[in-house]
């Protein structure tokens, strides 16, 4: 599980293409710390096993094999040798939530549509797959590119959020423009919810006509 605290930005340095699947080497000298084989690690917002560590004199990077259904669905298809990409590790047991709780499991893509500058602060319109609609709502959370953020506006294909200096001077949000695309995770509980209240009206609805 992570939480939507981006820990650096990282670096594709190499992509292998293996037909069906691509490696992916990423340089990431916070989130390769301690870290090993086997080992999980999100990539703008996509949880990737880490197949090895490798060791340079500048530092240090990390291998994962990305299958195509991932390089489909996702926006890492997109990614080049040099493409900019949010980290995270797992979040530690007994560890702060400092974001909301993130599964690493991409629901759909969406695209950056504009951005507006204030004085303190810049705000962000994000198209947004019409069946994911259902799960965002204003005030409440989502995952774009692994980024835990608060919804400012939801509307039936789009929302916007705001985002403040730290963000977009530590995540890829910071940089990427009109028409680029992100990952998108909604909250997993509103997953939940609606399907125990979809279980609850089936129940129901069984009753009454038994």
């Amino acid at each position: 599980m992570f939480t939507g605290i981006v820990e650096e930005l990282g670096e594709i340095v190499a992509i292998e293409h293996l037909g069906d699947a691509s490696r992916f080497q990423v340089r990431g000298p916070v989130v390769t710390e301690g870290a090993k084989h086997g080992d999980s690690i999100a990539v703008n917002g996509v949880c990737l096993t880490v197949v090895d560590i490798i060791e340079d004199g500048e530092s240090t990077r990390f291998s994962a094999d990305v299958m195509a259904e991932t390089l489909n669905r996702s926006s890492l298809g997109a990614l080049d040798i040099g493409s900019r990409v949010n980290l995270e590790r797992p979040m530690a047991l007994g560890g702060r939530l400092g974001g909301h709780i993130v599964q690493g499991h991409v629901d759909g893509t969406g695209a950056i549509v504009d951005r507006k500058l204030s004085e303190h602060w810049e705000i962000v319109k994000i198209s947004l797959p019409a069946e994911l609609s259902r799960y965002v709502v204003e005030k409440g959370s989502i995952t774009v590119d692994g980024i835990s953020l608060t919804v400012v506006d939801a509307g039936p294909d789009y929302f916007t959020v705001s985002l403040i200096p730290t963000t977009l001077a530590l995540t890829t949000l910071g940089v990427k423009q009109a028409g680029d695309p992100v990952n998108l995770e909604v909250d997993v509980l509103a997953k939940y919810v609606e399907r125990l209240l979809g279980r609850d009206n089936g129940t129901q609805d069984k009753e009454a006509t038994s």
